[in-house]
């Protein structure tokens, strides 16, 4: 099968100079291809593969969609040319773990260079970046400065909060979150307490959280961080406005620290380019490619002592919840049952 589709070349084109691997075991005599697929924006990665391919040699070869990436790597089996898959979302790496798309991969420098709870205990999947489910709230009419999850059932917020569908892949991970944290019973009990709290019914997405929070339909909402730098600095005018109506408060759970979801990468079980592909997996979590997805994606870095975006600075200092991802991949089906059975977006 040829792969004929490539990133687009002129996202961020002089933005960031990312320099070459100093210290680093990639040679840049080395040669061949490594083909990723990826359901991430290709203006996200374009500019980082570009440094991995000058750095290394290695030309890179990607295929781009939205939907159904690890059952199109499932379906070609054997003759599969998927060396790696990035997504977004830990549900989205699981599935492709679930579905035996998946190898395992011993790497000192990814171990070293990524904290243990953002990746697989078996090496199958690792974090390439993190972002942070937030609270949105109305710089008018919210004085809070802070906010725990459990809060959110609270009934002092009745009629206050806006969400998307609790059943979408950001919103199920934080429900399997509550449920490693408290417990099936508990996590029920709390999803009927925000489904009470709700001003409209759940729909559109992040970024119309703060939309509906800019028109006084709600004043908190859940969202997560980097839509508020891509409204901020984007073109719309109209979501510019939204972000400027709307705190970014970084909620924690109770004795514990913030949710984060992540965009990871894994090698696929039948990679044809095994070597170029550890090689890419690698250079992801190099100062230099970590810097691109925090500076510019407006995403926390895995990678300890990486600056990130101003911007996401703001919103403050990023306690991460002491939780493994893997725990909450484990518990996603358990999460969206509990989602239907509360009829949470009915």
């Amino acid at each position: 099968m040829t792969m004929n589709t490539m990133f687009a070349r002129s996202f961020l084109a002089g933005a960031v100079a990312l320099g070459t691997l100093a210290g680093s075991s990639l040679s840049a005599s080395a040669q061949g291809v490594v083909n990723v697929y990826t359901n991430r924006e290709p203006g996200l990665y374009s500019a980082t593969l570009d440094e991995f391919t000058k750095a290394t040699g290695i030309k890179v070869n990607a295929i781009f969609s939205e939907q159904g990436l690890a059952e199109r790597i499932k379906a070609e089996g054997e003759n599969s040319p998927a060396d790696v898959l990035i997504t977004v979302d830990i549900g989205r790496i699981q599935e492709a773990v679930d579905l035996g798309i998946t190898q395992p991969v011993k790497s000192e420098a990814l171990n070293s260079a990524i904290p243990s709870q953002l990746r697989d205990p078996e090496g199958r999947w690792f974090a390439l970046s993190m972002r942070a489910r937030s609270v949105y709230a109305s710089k008018d009419r919210m004085k809070d400065k802070a906010i725990t999850y459990e809060d959110l059932a609270d009934p002092k917020w009745k009629g206050k909060i806006c969400t998307r569908s609790f059943q979408h892949q950001y919103n199920i991970a934080l429900t399997a979150a509550m449920i490693v944290k408290h417990g099936e019973a508990a996590t029920e009990e709390w999803l009927k307490g925000v489904k009470a709290n709700l001003a409209k019914k759940p729909s559109g997405g992040d970024r119309d959280v703060a939309k509906d929070i800019l028109a006084g339909v709600c004043d908190i909402g859940l969202g997560n961080t980097y839509y508020v730098g891509l409204m901020t600095n984007g073109t719309n005018p109209d979501q510019k406005k939204w972000a400027e109506a709307i705190n970014v408060i970084l909620p924690t759970f109770k004795g514990g620290g913030t949710h984060v979801n992540i965009s990871g990468i894994a090698m696929m079980k039948n990679a044809p380019n095994r070597e170029n592909a550890q090689k890419l997996m690698e250079y992801m979590a190099t100062p230099a490619a970590q810097h691109v997805f925090a500076d510019v994606n407006y995403e926390y870095p895995v990678r300890a002592g990486i600056e990130i975006n101003p911007l996401v600075k703001s919103f403050g200092p990023l306690r991460i919840e002491e939780m493994s991802l893997a725990d909450i991949a484990k518990n996603r089906a358990k999460a969206s049952a509990l989602v239907d059975k509360v009829g949470f977006d009915r």
